[in-house]
């Protein structure tokens, strides 16, 4: 190989980012070692090929991963390196969940605080309700709160309520604690996305709280402390209030409904009435009418089909009621015969490019 065809180790170290320290540790290591080495000086010379396996070393060592794993990833093939990296960050996760348990139960002790009692429930009764009230979150760096679930506890009930702005649900539990001050706070959704698998295989949880966090205290369990989002939730209670009368009020099947939505491959839903039907209309598809009981005033609504179905899917009971309020106005999702789960949904404008039936935006 001629001089022209080798790198330098500071050219080489520019080229893929690690430093001549780095390389000369990591050729010491026996994971990159140079392509040449002069027996005069010991300078160390790379080639160009080597260029993808360094930068490949510099990525793993950058996210965390121990020189053993680093090397069984750079001589694994494609699929088992993909593993190690993806057990890599499970193990990670792992951890810095298990040191921000710890720091919490720390902060506890250091406060002399064990906290307030607000609830006592079912564990699988709210590994459900939490299910259902996240499918309103969503994850937005610029809005934190958006993210968050609205916790809010007093006498024998606790409330939780979830917005993204375009969807609002609220859901009520009855709650085995009965002297209870009024408490309220909104708490981290992913923090409580990662109990509900505990939460699904706990008979009992108590809920307690303090200035900083809520501690979730599972049968058989140490504590699992969420934290509290610092942004005010919105004045969803005001908005509930004022919202306008009701015009049509549908009561459908829930699973027809949903297999009718799931016939859709639109990023909208167009939803009419017609005598005793509720229509999915389906542009390029045949309509499929769904036997209801329509009360009111005719039905012509759009929706997307990402704020309406979670919001069909997540109703409690087999036939579900949709009361409409016009087609600029939010529309309520509930069951039919549990009131104990509430849904906003927010309409939308008709798609411009859509002419199905004659319908004129």
């Amino acid at each position: 190989m001629s001089d022209s065809e080798l790198m330098s180790i500071g050219s080489f170290a520019q080229r893929c980012g690690l430093t001549a320290s780095a390389l000369r540790f990591y050729a010491d290591s026996g994971l990159l070692l140079p392509a040449e080495i002069d027996p005069v000086t010991g300078y160390r010379f790379y080639r160009e090929d080597q260029l993808a396996r360094a930068v490949l070393l510099r990525r793993l060592r950058e996210i965390g991963m121990s020189l053993p794993c680093v090397n069984s990833a750079l001589y694994a093939d494609v699929v088992d390196a993909i593993r190690s990296v993806d057990d890599h960050v499970t193990t990670v996760m792992r951890e810095a969940e298990s040191v921000r348990q710890q720091a919490a139960a720390i902060t506890n002790t250091l406060t002399g605080r064990s906290g307030l009692e607000v609830a006592r429930l079912s564990g699988p009764v709210l590994a459900s309700a939490i299910e259902q009230i996240l499918t309103a979150t969503i994850d937005d760096p610029d809005i934190a709160v958006l993210g968050g679930v609205h916790v809010e506890a007093g006498p024998g009930v606790l409330t939780m309520t979830a917005s993204d702005r375009y969807r609002l649900s609220t859901r009520s539990l009855v709650s085995y604690v009965d002297g209870v001050p009024a408490w309220a706070a909104t708490v981290n959704g992913d923090d409580l996305r990662q109990r509900l698998s505990d939460l699904r295989r706990t008979p009992s949880v108590t809920m307690k709280v303090t200035d900083h966090a809520m501690s979730l205290r599972l049968t058989g369990h140490s504590d699992h402390h969420c934290r509290f989002v610092s942004e005010p939730f919105p004045d969803y209670r005001s908005m509930l209030d004022t919202l306008p009368a009701v015009t049509c009020r549908v009561e459908v099947p829930a699973a027809e409904l949903l297999h009718a939505l799931e016939q859709r491959s639109n990023d909208w839903v167009w939803l009419c009435s017609s005598n005793n039907n509720l229509v999915v209309h389906g542009d390029l598809l045949p309509d499929i009418e769904i036997p209801a009981r329509v009360n009111g005033r005719a039905v012509d609504v759009w929706f997307d089909m990402t704020t309406l179905y979670p919001a069909i899917s997540t109703a409690v009971g087999a036939d579900v009621l949709l009361d409409f309020r016009g087609p600029e106005r939010p529309a309520t999702v509930r069951s039919a015969d549990r009131g104990d789960l509430t849904t906003l949904v927010m309409p939308i404008a008709a798609p411009r490019e859509n002419t199905t039936r004659g319908h004129t935006p």
